[in-house]
């Protein structure tokens, strides 16, 4: 597939998905949250593909946000239209893990997407954060649910309100960001050393974990239960489940075939 304002490449199982508009820091304009759209898309039906990489391009930006020229000029009614929700479900909803490797500002737009990612990776220079009350709005891809999921109803709050950026190390602190890499040569190889972790165990398995905790994070815990043992009992049919189990008690590498 063709795209103009991102970068998609595969190493082995890894799929690298690049905003590449660093001229205007990443923004997300609407042909930006279509082709992140397609993208994942793409992901799903890759059967080669495990894990997934999103990250941007030119080092000052993972994603600095909506294109504010756009936003301008957009219609009321456009609000309604806009794909940004749908882009980010679509990606959250992957069966396959995807990794936000963030390097420079990751706001509004750019946070959310990181949101929508089951991992984040941030170097020390970055900068995160929910600025969107600056303009008179409020943020509009997912980031008034997601980061109440992630940091907290009080902490979410307090950034969205009051349009804070913050650091990288703080955004660890509060469980924004999962890991910080102090030098941004080093964010890639990071990134691509947990995806590779976490390819060396059962596939089938991680997708139904992640199905299971995404599940449970928009449920009560007792359809969560439920939930998660109907997934266990998935993974107890796979071959994968025979070949794990085998391999610990043969003390060998397993080797898994998603299936």
């Amino acid at each position: 597939m063709e795209y103009q304002n991102l970068l998609v490449e595969k190493d082995g199982h890894i799929a690298i998905v690049t905003l590449n508009r660093p001229e205007v820091r990443n923004a997300l304009d609407p042909k930006t949250w279509a082709e992140i759209r397609q993208a994942a898309r793409q992901c799903r039906f890759d059967k080669d593909v495990r894990v997934i990489i999103i990250t941007g391009a030119g080092g000052k930006a993972f994603a600095s946000g909506a294109d504010i020229r756009t936003l301008k000029e957009r219609d009321t009614l456009e609000v309604l239209t806009s794909e940004a929700q749908e882009t980010l479900l679509d990606v959250e909803s992957l069966d396959k893990p995807v990794i936000a490797a963030i390097d420079g500002f990751a706001l509004g737009g750019g946070c959310e997407l990181a949101l929508a990612c089951d991992i984040r990776i941030a170097t020390s220079r970055s900068k995160l954060g929910q600025p969107e009350v600056n303009l008179g709005i409020i943020p509009g891809a997912g980031g008034t649910q997601r980061l109440q999921r992630i940091v907290g109803m009080g902490k979410a709050k307090e950034l969205i309100f009051t349009g804070d950026i913050i650091s990288a190390q703080e955004a660890k602190e509060i469980g924004l960001v999962n890991k910080v890499v102090e030098q941004p040569e080093d964010l890639m190889p990071v990134a691509k050393e947990m995806a590779q972790k976490i390819i060396a165990k059962g596939p089938m398995a991680v997708s139904l974990a992640k199905v299971a905790i995404n599940v449970g994070a928009n449920t009560d815990i007792h359809s969560g239960m439920l939930f998660e043992k109907f997934a266990q009992t998935i993974a107890f049919s796979t071959e994968d489940r025979i070949e794990g189990t085998s391999a610990f008690l043969e003390k060998r590498k397993p080797e898994f075939k998603g299936r």
